[in-house]
């Protein structure tokens, strides 16, 4: 990509029971490994949940965009819920993810916003970021 519009810049120290930032200030999140992971299960947030949060926001603006431009009007109650696992590779070589999207919009019927969601699929950053690594399942409820 050679005409890269935005660009976030965020750290993190301590690794998954540390600390994580956006350079701007706009988030700060305290890091907690989950209990499932052999950690504490503390107070803090996880890697996966903030890609859940993230890869829901993308979707569903990828979806809005879509819309946009069949001229399909979603409802303000459009949902996109992402459940991202973590767990080691089949092949020995360290860990991998999961993803799975529910989208639902109320109003829609089933069969349209299953095609709005197959071209969203198409169109968002985090699908294209790992579409040849992760198989990712879309259930429209």
């Amino acid at each position: 990509m050679t005409d890269v519009k935005y660009t976030a810049h965020g750290h993190a120290t301590g690794g998954r029971d540390g600390q994580g930032a956006s350079d701007d200030g706009r988030i700060s999140v305290k890091l907690s490994i989950p209990t499932e992971l052999g950690g504490d299960g503390g107070p803090g947030t996880n890697p996966e949940q903030l890609f859940s949060v993230g890869y829901s926001a993308c979707f569903l603006g990828a979806l809005k965009f879509v819309a946009g431009k069949e001229h399909v009007k979603l409802s303000p109650e459009t949902k996109v819920a992402a459940d991202i696992g973590i767990g080691p590779r089949e092949d020995g070589t360290g860990f991998g993810i999961t993803a799975a999207l529910t989208i639902t919009s109320p109003g829609l019927e089933k069969a349209q916003l299953e095609d709005l969601v197959q071209k969203a699929n198409i169109v968002c950053p985090y699908s294209n970021a790992i579409h040849k690594v992760v198989d990712v399942k879309l259930t429209v409820a």
